[in-house]
């Protein structure tokens, strides 16, 4: 097999989400899985973390809360938060989904669809806390609350949830969101019953940020053993997935390998370190179907090597490359083409 391969490990990915369950307790774990699990794969992934006890799931949209639904059959709460057409309003009731709400617009065409199809959305209401990535605005919030304490009385939804992003510029500013986070729960609380779950942060903030937790975070990356860009390394947390490719031609002063940019390794990623049987060697070229770097002692065609992974041939994690070119750990792994065959171990 000659073609570049993404091996990723199950054991691995079980031993992250045990870790982040300890780290964040007695918050507990939603298990973020867009875009195809950062690149690892939702189905067989949402499968082993059911069948580790996990009941919570983030999709972001509908499209992938209705495949976890497809992976999970009647297991756990699906929570998807991008706004969405009526269609998939009303598909996302038919398959129990938990719905995200950050607009009144919003909460008001759940409620409508909910009404039509005799079904009860679970609405998890947003409040902007200063990101302003969607939500309600905080002088709008009593009224987002009176439309779903209405839509409650009617039974087309129920309020089961608080949520909200921050910003995790600053611990200041941090603070000031979760200052405002409160004070909307406090209002909801104050008009009806309380909410069944509160979510605040997502990998970074409730990593490190115990006091800004709610009962659930929502946590994606560092299950993947992604860390943040610019980050720490994450106690027990380990890359699950290391991208491999063959040597395909050796010369006397450098090797070429079987992935380019047109399987997604960026092309501005030459003076990266790769890993080899021999240790670390460095890129030199990289163009569409190969990349070349300097020859090592006893490279042979069809030697495999390491892109990314966990370090353990002396290459750099997804996070590292990123950090080169000014991005994030996940794109390294998203941007791979379905060239790039992905194997479970």
């Amino acid at each position: 097999m000659m073609r570049p391969v993404l091996e990723i490990s199950r054991t691995a990915f079980l031993a992250n989400i045990d870790a982040v369950k300890a780290r964040i307790e007695p918050s507990a774990l939603m298990l973020v899985m867009k875009d195809d699990a950062y690149g690892h794969g939702l189905g067989w992934s949402a499968r082993a973390a059911a069948d580790a006890g996990l009941q919570w799931f983030g999709a972001y949209d509908v499209r992938t809360g209705l495949q976890l639904r497809e992976a999970l059959g009647a297991h756990g709460r699906i929570f998807a938060w991008a706004t969405s057409e009526d269609d998939e309003i009303a598909e996302a009731l038919a398959r129990d989904i938990d719905l995200g709400v950050g607009t009144i617009e919003y909460l008001e065409r759940v409620r409508a669809v909910a009404g039509q199809t005799s079904r009860t959305a679970r609405v998890h209401l947003k409040i902007d806390t200063g990101l302003h990535r969607n939500g309600v605005r905080p002088e709008e919030w009593a009224d987002a609350v009176a439309v779903a304490r209405a839509g409650e009385d009617e039974r087309s939804l129920r309020l089961v949830g608080v949520w909200s992003h921050i910003a995790e510029a600053s611990d200041a500013e941090d603070d000031e969101a979760h200052a405002v986070f409160r004070e909307a729960v406090a209002h909801v609380s104050s008009t009806g019953p309380a909410p069944e779950v509160l979510h605040l942060t997502a990998s970074a903030a409730s990593w490190w940020r115990p006091e800004l937790r709610g009962s659930l975070s929502r946590i994606g990356a560092f299950c993947y053993g992604i860390r943040s860009a610019e980050g720490p390394d994450l106690e027990g947390i380990r890359p699950i997935a290391a991208l491999t490719a063959s040597v395909v031609e050796v010369s006397d002063r450098s090797v070429r390998i079987g992935i380019g940019s047109m399987d997604g390794y960026p092309s501005t990623l030459i003076g990266a370190q790769i890993g080899t049987a021999a240790g670390s060697v460095t890129v030199r070229e990289i163009d569409l179907d190969a990349i070349v770097v300097d020859a090592w002692p006893g490279a042979a065609v069809g030697d495999r090597v390491r892109l990314f992974g966990p370090g353990d041939l002396g290459e750099p994690s997804a996070t590292d490359l990123a950090e080169r070119i000014d991005t994030v750990g996940e794109e390294i792994l998203t941007r791979l083409s379905p060239r790039v065959r992905r194997v479970v171990l």
